[in-house]
């Protein structure tokens, strides 16, 4: 179809407005603490009842183009960092309001614009990109000045096995985040049942010697593998198993060990060799020439079943040779290859999946083999025991491997629902929980820029300071900060950010070469930050005024309340002879003190935690989806030919229904 033929919509600020708050009208009743839940019906008449921001708004039947990109970009957003989907939502709509209302108020209508839609299009658009490049330029700094220091760093040595116990204690920062975590998307009765299963989780699957990001981004990557739902149990029935699950059962009967170990090979091939292969075709003459031709193609036929046979016999016998009693399996083997590994007492569990086979191969260090006739000891993996389990209505494979000097000794995770919806929310729940904390503990980098900004108060104390002067200081080319930047939920984040953003505006001035200038920029950016707690305090607008009066309190009495201590004798002594420490040296020798419970003088204890770093990720991603969305000028209606016939057909449909009624 010709593009000059094609529907064309313009685009203006007031639909892509319209749109957005259309999204945020869906998902602001499950929002905060005191969120509900939505319920969602499908035309099979199965009901879906959820608190999670990605869940509602992809069990959304959407049409309009921008409302499936913006959909696009929140899930793009929450795969990444597994939380703040309907955060995004908020701040977006919040956005758009803002700049949709700065946008009208400019005096920006010219002889270059052929109306005045186009001319408030254009300077959004503008006001967008400025938005964007300020946030990538100086958003980061900011935080390290104005947020970082109210925050507190995670400690993942708290991850121990008396995490029932210290389920309420100060000391357990992870504990903390992963209650708040859930709060916003499942039922609160659960929640601290559910954390403490997580930490246990993590403890298991503590690597020796690695960072805590390895360990999250091993659990993310095998997540699939590593859990089982099990429908119709209450979810206070999830609990943790040793080893791993193979989602599948014995083709033939389980071995015997008698408490022994068990050798077991990962095959990715067939035992037995094919007289054809997938796709070949055996082709069959007619005539005397044909059947002449037939039957030598029968007899080779039959010779080469006969070697076939003879080969899976001689794979058996050095199978057994090498003690091997379990054959994992990816694809179907043959009756006949059953049969002859049963006669030997081996068993063989078929179809297992990729990932199963990839992460069984991990844990036990075997090398899977494709051609049987090379199988070596390193193909080899031995197990602690192999038996069957049953998990519900289904029986599985259940492995067990022998202890690792890499890690502690690996074990699955079994997660029970009501039913199969609600199952699969709770697992994608654990999944989330681990992509948040991974991205939680990656470092925040900080530029020179900001570390000029800070002062070294002395030889063994760096403290960051929010007030408006800044000593200056010798400038260092980059510092890292230790991973796990916490600071309490409740909108912290969002009334600290917004003070010092304030600041900044007030000590900035405009440039020449922008149209709004940095203090309006700072200032619009603050005023939206502010509809994250003004949702959570919904329910008491008073409490929200008198939350955001206490904390700035707080923070006049309170300049100071942090400090990165420096804790190696070396730094201390380049410092006094004013050097400089290495990178990795200053990585190593950073951590946070607590100096005042902000939490407990300021907000509500319950809310708990929440990581700067997933805060700081989600501004930038909603504020490139502004950008991306208000460069949009008109949207251009392709169909399908099966489109075009339904659209026809509900044409015809609603004339006839209009003669009708004229009749």
């Amino acid at each position: 179809m010709d593009a000059g033929m094609l529907p064309v919509e313009h685009l203006h600020l007031e639909h892509v407005l319209q749109t957005v708050c259309v999204l945020e009208s869906v998902i602001i009743c499950s929002f905060g603490p005191e969120g509900g839940q939505v319920l969602f019906t499908r035309d099979t008449g199965q009901a879906m009842l959820s608190r999670s921001g990605t869940r509602i708004l992809t069990a959304l039947r959407l049409e309009h183009p921008v409302a499936r990109m913006v959909v696009e970009c929140v899930l793009k957003h929450s795969s990444v960092t597994g939380d703040g989907s309907k955060s995004f939502i908020l701040l977006l709509a919040s956005l758009l309001r803002m700049i949709h209302i700065s946008a009208c108020k400019e005096p920006n209508v010219s002889h270059t614009y052929n109306s005045r839609e186009a001319a408030e299009a254009a300077t959004a658009s503008h006001l967008a990109g400025e938005i964007l490049a300020f946030a990538l330029e100086e958003l980061e700094d900011l935080i390290a000045m104005g947020v970082v220091p109210y925050g507190c760093c995670l400690s993942w040595e708290d991850l121990t096995a008396q995490t029932q116990s210290s389920a309420h204690t100060n000391s357990n920062s992870v504990q903390k985040l992963l209650s708040s975590f859930f709060q916003t998307r499942l039922d609160p009765t659960h929640c601290d049942f559910i954390s403490n299963l997580t930490c246990e989780l993590l403890t298991h699957w503590k690597f020796k010697n690695g960072r805590p990001s390895t360990s999250l981004q091993f659990l993310n990557d095998n997540f699939p593998a590593l859990h089982t739902p099990v429908s119709g149990f209450p979810i206070t029935c999830s609990r943790l198993i040793e080893g791993q699950v193979i989602h599948r059962d014995f083709a033939t009967p389980c071995p015997q060990t008698d408490h022994q170990p068990v050798k077991a090979v990962v095959f990715t091939g067939c035992l037995q060799p094919k007289v054809l292969s997938a796709g070949e075709v055996l082709e069959l003459g007619c005539g005397e020439l044909g059947l002449e031709e037939n039957s030598r193609k029968q007899r080779n036929i039959g010779q080469f079943s006969a070697w076939a046979e003879r080969s899976l016999e001689c794979v058996i016998a050095n199978l057994q040779s090498l003690g091997v009693s379990v054959l994992l399996s990816a694809v179907k083997q043959s009756a006949s290859g059953l049969a002859l590994a049963a006669q030997a007492g081996m068993c063989i569990v078929e179809c297992v999946s990729e990932d199963e086979l990839s992460l069984f191969a991990q844990l036990s260090g075997a090398t899977p083999v494709s051609d049987c006739w090379m199988i070596e000891p390193e193909h080899v993996a031995t197990l602690t025991f192999c038996r069957p389990i049953l998990l519900g209505a289904h029986r599985y494979v259940h492995v067990a491997f022998h202890d690792s000097e890499e890690r502690v000794k690996p074990c699955g995770l079994v997660i029970c629902g009501a039913g199969e919806g609600q199952t699969d929310q709770y697992a994608c729940s654990f999944q989330d929980a681990i992509r948040m904390l991974h991205s939680a503990s990656e470092p925040m980098g900080l530029t020179a820029k900001t570390a000029s900004k800070r002062n070294f108060q002395s030889n063994e104390s760096l403290y960051l300071h929010t007030d408006n002067q800044i000593p200056s200081a010798p400038p260092f080319q980059h510092c890292v900060l230790e991973p796990g930047c916490v600071v309490p939920a409740g909108g912290t984040f969002e009334f600290l950010l917004n003070h010092i953003l304030i600041q900044h505006g007030r000590s900035s001035s405009v440039s020449d070469d922008t149209v709004v200038g940095v203090p309006a920029v700072c200032q619009l950016l603050a005023n939206a930050l502010l509809s994250v707690p003004q949702q959570i305090y919904s329910h008491s607008p008073q409490h929200f005024l008198q939350t955001q009066t206490r904390l700035l309190s707080f923070i006049q009495n309170h300049s100071h309340p942090f400090s990165l201590v420096y804790k190696q004798e070396n730094n201390k002594n380049l410092l006094q002879a004013g050097g400089r420490s290495t990178l990795e040296e200053r990585k190593q020798s950073m951590h946070c003190c607590r100096e005042a419970d902000m939490s407990s003088k300021v907000f509500m204890p319950d809310l708990g935690l929440e990581s700067v770093s997933c805060k700081y990720k989600l501004l930038l991603a909603v504020l490139q989806c502004v950008s991306s969305l208000l460069h949009v000028d008109a949207v251009l209606h392709t169909y399908t030919a099966l489109h075009k016939q339904s659209r026809r057909l509900a044409n015809i449909s609603w004339e006839g229904t209009e003669d009708e009624a004229e009749d």
